[in-house]
């Protein structure tokens, strides 16, 4: 089983113990939230040394500006010594990657599209709809094409021979296993034709089949139609009509797109915030408020360009929302860590002058 499909087998657990694959992605993104709580803490913790350290760094930076070597070897030196890695708050961030690029792939997948790519959840109408795409009604008879569509099989099959009917029979590589014969025109039948070695069945069970069922599925427009498909000597043939169909503008996936801008901004301004409250180098400052502004513009743009499916981006906008929570929850942990060690560094003090104003007493 590879990772897509785990993926899917996750969202459909989690999807069916709270009712909706909507409701799923949200409950997976609390899930790999909460797993990475360390890792955020040990992140945020950095970026706390890495403020208190600031001052001693520019430092650093201005005595040595002329011999870059030089200010290269002070400023390991001075990481060994104060044990920081200035690399260890970046972890989170590469870790959240492969995550991306697995969800997005799952969803974006023929398993995906047929389980429940139809799913709709709030103003969300379909799942796996990116911003633009062709528009496609499913199992109404008719394949809705263009020109340069790609098509896949389901991953079972119902197959009939001359005494009984197999359920569920298993396609081998669903994703390859069906042709098109000639090409593709909207508005003329569509002919396909499958291997009959591409059924999972006993020799003896492939000589006797009659015909077989099953769902065939347009990559481009996500529509799902159930097709006969009918013996001719080796293969199984089938004969679909086709319409045209045309590209269609999803608002709902656009208004996730500004709802995953603004909650960025949301993230962005929670850490400046935080970034705030040390004395910070004016130049670095404007930089982190300018990138605050227009890193989440410049992703926001790429969405526009490139297809995210309404649950992905629906991934995004729920972790972007936790860490807000995160953050602000995990600051206020820290903050309450350095007043219990700045207390106790206060008591001792307090207590060793009192020790001291009583042995001048006696």
């Amino acid at each position: 089983m590879d990772f897509t499909t785990l993926t899917i087998e996750a969202l459909r657990t989690l999807s069916n113990i709270v009712g909706n694959y909507g409701l799923g992605i949200i409950l997976l993104t609390v899930v790999i939230r909460l797993a990475m709580w360390p890792l955020s803490v040990s992140q945020q913790r950095s970026m706390k040394m890495m403020q208190n350290l600031q001052p001693k760094l520019k430092a650093i930076q201005d005595r040595y500006k002329s011999d870059p070597q030089v200010m290269q070897r002070k400023m390991m030196e001075f990481y060994k010594e104060h044990k920081f890695n200035p690399m260890s708050g970046c972890f989170p961030l590469l870790l959240q990657m492969p995550i991306f690029i697995l969800l997005y792939t799952a969803l974006m997948s023929p398993q995906f599209i047929q389980v429940a790519g139809n799913t709709q959840f709030l103003f969300i109408k379909r799942l796996d709809a990116t911003l633009k795409t062709t528009a496609g009604i499913s199992y109404d008879g008719i394949m809705g094409v263009s020109k340069y569509d790609n098509f896949f099989l389901g991953k079972t099959a119902t197959v009939y021979l001359p005494k009984e009917t197999l359920e569920n029979v298993k396609i081998e590589k669903p994703n390859k296993a069906l042709e098109i014969q000639g090409a593709v025109t909207p508005g003329e039948p569509i002919d396909f034709k499958i291997s009959l070695d591409s059924l999972d069945l006993k020799f003896s069970q492939l000589d006797q089949i009659k015909k077989t069922e099953v769902v065939v599925s347009n990559a481009q427009n996500k529509e799902n139609e159930k097709v006969q498909f009918v013996r001719k000597g080796g293969i199984l043939a089938a004969s679909m009509p086709t319409k045209a169909v045309k590209n269609s503008f999803h608002f709902d996936v656009l208004i996730l797109i500004v709802l995953f801008g603004l909650t960025m901004v949301a993230t962005q301004k929670i850490m400046m915030t935080t970034s705030n409250t040390q004395q910070q180098d004016p130049t670095q400052q404007a930089l982190q408020k300018s990138m605050g502004i227009f890193m989440p513009i410049m992703i926001m743009a790429t969405f526009v360009f490139i297809p995210i499916p309404a649950g992905v981006l629906l991934y995004l906008i729920s972790s972007n929302v936790i860490q807000v929570v995160q953050t602000v929850v995990i600051n206020k942990q820290l903050e309450s860590e350095e007043l219990k060690k700045k207390q106790k560094i206060d008591d001792y003090v307090v207590t060793t002058a009192k020790k001291v104003e009583t042995k001048e007493i006696k």
